[in-house]
């Protein structure tokens, strides 16, 4: 059962939405609404983008050749940049915790059946991150 919340107040689904509009839809002016949450969404949306490359990397290398990001949907592609993203650099945030907040924003994105590929990959990638690290 999926539960219900509103989509405009969910800070993962706000910073999905950004990184879209950066990424694919060549918007250079992210800003940021006044937000109870606008400094992690700020922190999370900007330290993606200046990443991009470095996360694309990271996820190539860690999903082996069969991966290939760029064949992915445009929004399933960012989603799984802005959850990399916290793996690698909010390690006080938990893998779980950080799959779970981009499994629930990706119902308003995705269909269940990527919503089952993406908590996969999602879990592939931070044991493989998280791991490295420690």
């Amino acid at each position: 059962m999926k539960t219900y919340f509103n989509p405009k107040n969910n800070p993962r689904v706000i910073i999905i939405q950004k990184l879209y509009g950066n990424f694919f839809n060549e918007d250079r002016n992210v800003e940021f609404p006044k937000h109870r949450f606008k400094k992690f969404i700020k922190d999370i949306v900007l330290g993606t983008i200046e990443r991009d490359e470095l996360i694309i990397d990271e996820l190539n290398t860690k999903l082996g050749n069969e991966f290939i990001l760029e064949k992915l949907d445009k929004v399933f592609q960012t989603i799984l940049k802005a959850a990399t993203y916290e793996i690698l650099y909010k390690p006080n945030t938990s893998i779980s915790i950080i799959i779970k907040e981009y499994l629930d924003s990706s119902n308003f994105f995705l269909e269940d059946s990527q919503t089952k590929y993406l908590n996969a990959l999602l879990d592939n990638i931070g044991k493989k991150l998280r791991t490295k690290n420690a």
